[in-house]
């Protein structure tokens, strides 16, 4: 009842999916819809002025945030892999990679993210809505961190020997650094949403790509993200440790959301049904 019955190549009756579908345990599980571009451009400024507001609105615990620098430094030597000031200081002699390094931690980390859903909305409406969920529920989650982990980024650290590359190479961009410090919550370092995004955009690209160097690229990301967000002092590799738990949760509720995970899900959105005739 209130599905219409199509014929298949083979001759048989079959019901086209409803909005709402269930799964082999008889869930009942939201079906993609196409996404809209006007609501699409709003939803995404909207949530990010949204985070970025409650991002900066966490209070600046400088005191607490530097302890558990201290701690998570103290932590990685134990744990024998305590080697970010020696990459930050090689990258550092290298002035056209520092400096490229500083542009692409400022910049790449929106551009990419943006390219990845218009590459979605564009190419894979069915698979849009989910990966769009993904991403924001990792980002949300995120905020959580923000808020009862205040974290120094070593460059902050207090005789750490670190070097904070965008104001020994004036470089632009970074809202961590320099003039546009004031507008960006200084401790707010764990977990690192570079890794978080950048993972899900080279997850996502590896996944559904179809040229098979673009795939590639799409793991290469997410690599170098990491060494970036090292070599320039913003965070440790344990922050890099949090995004990823926190995409795993983003992940997570879209799969619970809509029953599968976004790449399993069809390309394209099933057309609107029409009405039955009695």
């Amino acid at each position: 009842m209130g599905e219409m019955t199509v014929t298949t190549r083979e001759g048989r009756k079959g019901a086209t999916p409803s909005p709402i579908a269930e799964d082999r345990a008889g869930r009942r599980l939201r079906a993609p819809r196409r996404p809209r571009l006007w609501f699409e451009i709003l939803l995404i400024a909207v949530s990010y002025y949204t985070y970025s507001l409650i991002r900066n609105a966490v209070p600046e615990q400088k005191a607490q945030a530097l302890r558990n620098a201290d701690w998570i430094w103290q932590a990685e030597h134990s744990l024998g892999i305590a080697v970010e000031q020696t990459v930050n200081h090689a990258a550092n002699s290298v002035s056209w990679l520092i400096v490229g390094m500083n542009y692409y931690y400022a910049t790449l980390h929106f551009v990419i993210t943006l390219g990845v859903l218009v590459w979605l909305f564009r190419y894979h409406p069915g698979r849009y809505a989910a990966t769009r969920l993904a991403l924001f529920a990792t980002t949300a989650v995120a905020l959580v961190g923000y808020y009862f982990y205040p974290l120094a980024p070593p460059r902050l650290m207090t005789g750490s020997g670190f070097i904070d590359t965008v104001a020994v190479h004036q470089t632009w961009g970074s809202m961590a650094s320099g003039n546009l410090k004031n507008m960006s919550n200084q401790y707010a370092a764990m977990p690192s949403m570079h890794i978080g995004w950048s993972l899900w955009c080279g997850m996502t690209i590896f996944a559904l790509a179809s040229v098979p160097w673009v795939r590639v690229l799409g793991l290469v990301y997410p690599a170098l993200t990491l060494v970036v967000i090292v070599a320039t002092a913003n965070h440790f590799w344990l922050d890099a440790v949090g995004g990823m738990l926190c995409l795993a949760f983003g992940f997570a509720v879209a799969r619970a959301w809509y029953g599968a995970l976004p790449h399993a899900l069809p390309r394209l959105v099933a057309p609107p049904q029409m009405p039955v005739k009695a």
